[in-house]
Formats: C-alpha cells, sequence, structure tokens
C-alpha cells in the first residue's frame, strides 16, 4: 500500500522536519529524559519546601501534593516556606534568637563577582579570538595551545604560588583580586570558544565593508560581531555557571566581606548544633539554581543557536 506506515510512524516517531512536526513520540521521549535529568533538582526543591524533621523520613516523603489520590498519604507532606526564611534569618544556637546569616550578602557577591568576571573575559576574549581568527600570527597555533594550557592545570595545583601572589600585592579578600582571577581563568574557555565562531563567519562581507571604506574596528562592530551574538550568549551562559559554581579559589582568596554563596554553604552544614541541616541546605541550593536558570531561561534562543553553530556546512 501507498500510504502504508511503519509501526515507529503510527506512534509518532516519524522523521521530522521542524520543531512542531517531532510528533508525539519524539515529543514524549525528550518529556520522559527531560524528566529523569531534572529529577534531582526536582528532590532538592521538594526537600527545601519540607519540615525539617521529615527531611530524612523513614518511608520518605515524595511529594507535596498527592495528585488527586495518586500518591498514597504517607509519602505526602505539608510544604513550608520557614526554610526559605531560615536562610536569611535564624537561631545560630538552641533556644537562641534569630540573627541574620549574611546570605543577602553572599547572594551579591556571588552576583557582582561572577557576572563582572564574565563579562570582562567575553569582553577581552572576544576581541583576542576575533584577531587569533582574522589576523593569524607565525606560530598561532602555538599561542592557542599556550592559552589552552592554563585550563589544563587543577585549581588545587595553582592556588599555592596565586595565593602568595595576591599576599605580596594585598588583593587577598578583595573584590578586585577574586574577579581579575576568575577572568584570567574564563579568557582561555572565552577566546577558545569566541575564535570557533569567527572562523565560521564568511570573509565576502569583511571583505566587501574594507573595500568600501571601513576599518577594521567598523567590520569588527558592525559586521562581525552581530552574526555572533549567539555565541555571545552561550559563552556568557557556560562562563557563568563555571564561576557561579567554583568554590576553592573563593574560599582561600576571598575575605567576610567577599565571601560567595559556595563558601557559606559550610555554615548551614550544621545549623545551632543540632546536626545536618538539610532542608536549609536545600533551601539554600534552590535560591542558588534561581540566578543561572533565569539567565539561561532569557538567553536560551540565543544559547540554541551557540551550541549548534557550525554544525550545518553551508
Amino acid at each position: 500500500m501507498a500510504d502504508k506506515t511503519s509501526i515507529l510512524e503510527a506512534l509518532g516517531f516519524r522523521k521530522a522536519s521542524g520543531v512542531g512536526e517531532a510528533g508525539w513520540g519524539r515529543t514524549l521521549g525528550a518529556a520522559i529524559i527531560s524528566f529523569i535529568y531534572f529529577l534531582p533538582v526536582l528532590f532538592i526543591i521538594f526537600t527545601a519546601i519540607k519540615p525539617q524533621d521529615l527531611a530524612l523520613s523513614v518511608p520518605p516523603t515524595l511529594s507535596p501534593t498527592s495528585l488527586f489520590g495518586l500518591i498514597p498519604e504517607q509519602y505526602v507532606f505539608t510544604p513550608t516556606l520557614e526554610n526559605f526564611t531560615s536562610v536569611f534569618e535564624r537561631s545560630m544556637t538552641v533556644g537562641g534568637a534569630p540573627e541574620p546569616t549574611g546570605f543577602d550578602r553572599y547572594f551579591f557577591n556571588s552576583i557582582v563577582i561572577a557576572s563582572s568576571s564574565v563579562l570582562l573575559a567575553l569582553v577581552i576574549g572576544t576581541l583576542a579570538a576575533f584577531g587569533f581568527s582574522r589576523y593569524p600570527l607565525k606560530g598561532n597555533d602555538t599561542y592557542l595551545f599556550i592559552i589552552l594550557t592554563t585550563r589544563m592545570l587543577p585549581a588545587i595545583v595553582v592556588i599555592i604560588p596565586v595565593i602568595l601572589m595576591f599576599r605580596a600585592v594585598g588583593l587577598s579578600g578583595s573584590y578586585t583580586g577574586i574577579i581579575l582571577l576568575y577572568t584570567a581563568f574564563n579568557l582561555a574557555f572565552t577566546i577558545w570558544m569566541m575564535k570557533s565562531f569567527f572562523d565560521e563567519l564568511s570573509l565576502d562581507v569583511e571583505d566587501a565593508a574594507r573595500i568600501d571604506g571601513s576599518s577594521d574596528v567598523r567590520v569588527f562592530f558592525k559586521i562581525a560581531l552581530p552574526q555572533v551574538v549567539a555565541g555571545l550568549a552561550a559563552t556568557f551562559v557556560f562562563g557563568l555557571i563555571l564561576t557561579w559554581n567554583e568554590f576553592l579559589f573563593a574560599l582561600l582568596l576571598s575575605g567576610p566581606d567577599t565571601r560567595t554563596v559556595p563558601v557559606a554553604m559550610n555554615q548551614a552544614v550544621s545549623s545551632g548544633g543540632r546536626g545536618t541541616d538539610w532542608t536549609l541546605l536545600a533551601a539554600i541550593e534552590t535560591l542558588f539554581l534561581i540566578p543561572v536558570f533565569l539567565v539561561t531561561f532569557f538567553l536560551q534562543d540565543h544559547l540554541l543557536r551557540g551550541v549548534t553553530f557550525g554544525t550545518v556546512k553551508r
């Protein structure tokens, strides 16, 4: 039969010509895989809204709702927002009065340090990447490899000389020091990422602009840069995630006023001598996920184009 379809096609697993025509089979498969990857995050969020005494209860409480009776009552808990309040103000000793924890300052520090260092690395790295792509030097690949080696060494290997240098120049515990350090470590990733995007651009338009009298600066800002906006977004998101989660340098090089959230989390491991407060820790982690989630959400269109840029040859 000419219109005969296979079993897979009948189930929706058909060849798609676009996202909107993926079919129910592929859509359902993608939804299941996405849910599996999201389960750890969902577990953290549910733990953050549990009462503390139910964090390690047996049988475990799995859901804040019974889903119209589908989940037995012994697995359902009553959600609470007290853990989120405790992130910023809680009793430090048993029976003591609530005190500010300073986490508002730690979140501010994380946002300022991460965003500043990534943006600074993006500005410097994009200019350098365009130079490596359009004006290669003799031994260009060697220079790029040397830049890449700065990310090959584990942080624990270089931390001692970095600490000594920071103490010598008086940058320990300062915003300037930690921002410059993160910028330096993000530069290699930024240069390599952005160079790959510039390499994929056609040179014909740039050559035509130069023939019409445009300077190299104008070619960069008016022609090349607008074509790699997706690459800028992808590089920004990846760099932000790497910096946002960094722990070792922040632990050893930040001070009381510049401490970031990953370092401050260890204060919540033992809360008021009552043992590990898992619900409080989950609440901190949930709040810690929100800024990166929002950035990724608003840049998702550019991010998708950025990670797939150059995969289809023109």
